[in-house]
């Protein structure tokens, strides 16, 4: 499976931000990729204030990327979304996972909530509007097994093992917009971390660079072998990142280093 992870630089303008998508979802089938993953809240990264009204799964943001997948004949995670939650002050943060034909094949909403407040410092609290999803997902990808996740849940290992060990994944994913501040010193560190604890393979798809209000996003997209070793990384800038899964190999690591066999707990 050859696949390919879209950095991009969302802001306020909707309408450009699926623009710009689009035109990395065509680079990455130009590339051959099986597979394109995009970053969290792909189609908006700005004030609250020109927030587009929430959708549900198959609105206006569902049809993009459905209408881009089956005209690509590529399989596309469409990175995130706010997606209509279980009451008026709150959304999901969602992933859509769409197949060659542009059909619905999993929808992820993102259980952990980046809650943060240090006093006198940083005041974020992702729970005031955005509500928790309660289920792990595992899309089957033609034979391959692929775990769904968001950013944030990045720094809890419970889930990815439960997508590896009851989900049997083979390929973990990880949508982001991840800090600059946390991600210069902690974003390659999880990212390969989950790949060698978990023996999997981890495709994560990054927001880069400035977005309203005084936000930075690390970028640094890369796809990680189930031994640990970057395999792609995207340069700081807006880009794609390609690496092709050898799942011979997967089975190599896990048979001659049997972490997972060999687990007690």
């Amino acid at each position: 499976m050859r696949v390919a992870v879209c950095q991009l630089n969302a802001r306020d303008d909707r309408k450009a931000n699926l623009g710009a998508a689009r035109r990395l979802l065509d680079r990455a089938a130009a590339a051959g990729a099986d597979l394109a993953v995009l970053p969290e809240y792909v189609d908006y990264l700005g004030p609250a204030s020109g927030l587009p009204a929430p959708e549900p799964v198959d609105g206006e943001f569902g049809a993009f990327f459905a209408a881009a997948a089956r005209e690509l004949r590529m399989w596309v995670l469409a990175g995130s979304f706010h997606e209509a939650g279980p009451d008026p002050a709150h959304t999901y943060n969602t992933s859509l996972v769409f197949d060659r034909d542009g059909r619905l094949a999993a929808t992820y909403r993102k259980i952990h909530l980046y809650d943060v407040e240090i006093p006198g410092r940083v005041s974020y609290l992702e729970s005031r509007g955005v509500a928790p999803g309660a289920e792990t997902v595992v899309v089957d990808i033609e034979g391959v097994r692929l775990g769904l996740s968001i950013c944030y849940d990045l720094r809890f290992p419970e889930l990815y093992r439960r997508l590896a060990v009851d989900g049997d994944a083979q390929v973990l994913v990880v949508p982001a917009a991840f800090m600059l501040h946390t991600g210069r010193d902690h974003w390659e560190v999880l990212l390969r971390a989950r790949a060698i604890e978990n023996q999997c393979y981890v495709v994560a798809a990054g927001q880069i660079g400035d977005h309203d209000p005084g936000r930075t996003c690390f970028g640094r997209s890369m796809v990680i072998d189930p031994w640990g070793t970057v395999l792609a990384q995207a340069p700081d800038t807006v880009s794609i990142a390609v690496a092709d899964l050898d799942l011979q190999r997967l089975r190599t690591i896990r048979t001659e280093l049997p972490s997972l066999a060999n687990r007690r707990l």
